[in-house]
């Protein structure tokens, strides 16, 4: 079977999908917080869908709206009227849910467990954890312990605040334009955590060796720091995206990044792997955006112009006015490249590349 599973950002969300990663279906992640961001995530989930003929859609640790829920229900209906097969399930512990779940066949809710005991008992009683890692139950009852707030539950509760504070920290790279990367980041760290819940003094045991965690997963050979590990890693992965990120202003090539953060540091570092870019720009989802450059052009010209920004000529930022918050890189690019088309169609030239 192959699955669509959508969760949340949070320890609880993950582990849902920790869980049905040791499932033998063909799994198909997603994540969202709340807000728009759930239903942008569910309308991608349809549309990958339309090239499905069978699939389930599996939603957990996410309550939906009766909005979002109509919706939900209706397009998985046109979907199978049109001869597919497609299941939905959620699995749920919000209280807030609870209109939708009176509603809906396909919503269950459970406010005495963590999601993630529910999507590992749903699991286990439709026979999908043949081959359940040693760990896992135990696990289980740890996420369920801290996310439910049951601080008699003492060794497990202890060991799920730094499981907690694993996920909330784990920023290193952003869901937006590296959403498959990030999420195999936390779930590969949140394995190697699991195998080390019954050890003595387990929560002191993680805490000290989640920085050595970290930079086992981002060093590809010499140790270095964490922050020279992230950036290479980080800058290898933009590159591998340059046909799709790449942007031009005013005869200037141009790399439009979002959310990266860090810019000075994995800007120029991209900007020196890959030369034949004139300038990067990384764009904040409040639309603040950062410029580097490497003597190619002047970018506060183009912070000057595209935001009444400015700065220093290889380094500077603004903020783009009206700029709207997207879940989705594509939808950034448009913003952005709209914004050069108006003012491009304005008379004007930046300092000449030198040739």
């Amino acid at each position: 079977m192959t699955i669509y599973h959508l969760s949340h950002i949070d320890l609880d969300g993950y582990s849902c999908q920790l869980v049905m990663q040791h499932t033998p279906h063909t799994m198909h992640f997603y994540n969202a917080n709340y807000g728009e961001e759930v239903p942008e995530r569910l309308r991608q989930i349809v549309e990958a869908l339309e090239k499905e003929t069978e699939a389930m859609i599996l939603v957990t640790d996410l309550n939906l709206t009766m909005q979002e829920s109509r919706w939900l229900d209706g397009e998985v209906t046109r979907l199978n009227d049109s001869g597919k097969k497609i299941t939905l399930q959620l699995l749920d512990h919000h209280g807030s849910g609870k209109e939708s779940a009176e509603r809906f066949g396909w919503y269950f809710l459970d406010t005495k467990r963590s999601a993630t005991k529910i999507t590992y008992e749903y699991a286990k009683e439709h026979g999908w954890l043949t081959d359940e890692p040693a760990w896992m139950q135990a696990y289980v009852d740890v996420v369920n312990a801290v996310d439910l707030w049951l601080q008699h539950e003492h060794d497990n509760f202890e060991y799920g605040k730094v499981l907690m504070r694993l996920v909330s920290d784990t920023r290193e790279m952003n869901r937006t334009l590296f959403a498959e990367q990030d999420r195999r980041y936390k779930l590969s760290l949140l394995t190697e955590a699991a195998g080390m819940v019954g050890e003595p003094k387990a929560p002191i045991v993680l805490d000290e060796n989640i920085h050595r965690m970290k930079k086992a997963f981002f060093r590809e050979d010499e140790d270095n720091t964490l922050d020279n590990l992230v950036t290479r890693y980080i800058v290898k992965l933009l590159g591998q995206k340059r046909s799709e990120m790449t942007i031009y202003y005013r005869g200037y090539r141009g790399f439009l990044s979002y959310a990266v953060g860090n810019t000075s540091i994995i800007g120029n570092g991209f900007l020196v792997a890959y030369p034949e870019y004139d300038f990067i720009v990384d764009i904040s989802p409040r639309g603040t955006m950062s410029l580097r450059a490497n003597n190619q052009v002047d970018v506060s010209l183009i912070a000057k112009e595209w935001a009444g920004g400015g700065g220093h000529p290889n380094a500077s930022g603004g903020r783009i006015q009206g700029f709207k918050e997207q879940y989705r890189y594509d939808k950034v690019k448009s913003q952005i490249e709209a914004l050069i088309a108006r003012k491009e169609s304005v008379s004007g030239k930046l300092s000449q590349k030198e040739e």
